[in-house]
């Protein structure tokens, strides 16, 4: 088919020795590619931190878009509103 994305892309990367020798230790070891062993440790990654960078992302953009305010203006609005010195 025409224009069909591919299923993976190639890239260059470039890791620490310990790093790559664990990956190459698990990867004998398993009987696996170090691409796979690769692929699975960013999926656990992504799965766990990622996804939670990828949340807080969307909760700061949805924030953004309702009109959010932050901390301080909050504070300050509430300090121009409250009678005297309330605490």
């Amino acid at each position: 088919m025409e224009n069909q994305r591919s299923l993976s892309d190639p890239i260059t990367l470039r890791l620490p020795n310990d790093v790559l020798d664990a990956i190459e230790a698990v990867a004998r070891i398993s009987g696996r590619s170090r691409s796979w062993v690769m692929v699975r440790a960013m999926k656990a990654y992504l799965a766990a931190e990622g996804q939670d960078i990828l949340d807080l992302d969307a909760a700061r953009r949805a924030a953004a878009e309702e009109g959010a305010t932050g901390l301080d203006d909050l504070l300050a609005d509430l300090d121009r509103t409250l009678p005297g010195d309330a605490a």
